[in-house]
């Protein structure tokens, strides 16, 4: 994992996005991702979507040792209508901490976390059963695949949202 950027923190907009949501095991789960990101481009391109942006990854429940509930989105300016699988939503406003990172996730995740821990600062999250929760936790993926098909040479910004 090499770090893009400084973690950084900032006021954020609320993002209107459509996605798919999903719960798959966190072992394997990309092939999940990538089923979701293939129906959601189709969607997007059969539609003639215009979005706001690059796609991204939200993380609604973490737990590492059993099921992600997860959303693979794109940000669109307002909401459209709801169509099966693919919804509309919002990461909501707030003020954020974000890194940008290229290669391993869980390595890009750790180092922002330890940094907002060091800094003396909390995530808005909760504990269920289910495990970690979190109001807004995502990562953009900012590197096109199109142009870059290696996942370990793309550019990624997680951010997660904190308490305010």
């Amino acid at each position: 994992m090499i770090i893009v950027g400084k973690p950084k923190i900032e006021k954020r907009p609320t993002i209107n996005y459509m996605g798919i949501r999903f719960i798959a095991p966190f072992k394997g789960m990309s092939k999940d991702i990538r089923k979701s990101a293939n129906e959601l481009n189709a969607w997007v391109d059969e539609n003639k979507v215009k979005t706001m942006g690059p796609p991204f990854l939200r993380y609604h429940v973490i737990d590492m040792r059993g099921f992600m509930d997860l959303s693979f989105c794109v940000p669109v300016r307002k909401a459209l209508a709801n169509d099966g699988n693919i919804k509309a939503d919002i990461i909501p406003a707030g003020k954020y901490a974000s890194l940008i990172y290229t290669g391993g996730g869980i390595s890009g995740n750790r180092a922002l976390i330890e940094w907002v821990r060091a800094q003396g600062l909390g995530f808005d999250r909760w504990d269920t059963k289910e495990g970690d929760n979190f109001r807004g936790r995502y990562e953009t993926y900012l590197t096109d695949p199109k142009i870059q098909p290696r996942r370990s040479q793309w550019e990624i910004e997680v951010a997660i949202k904190l308490v305010d």
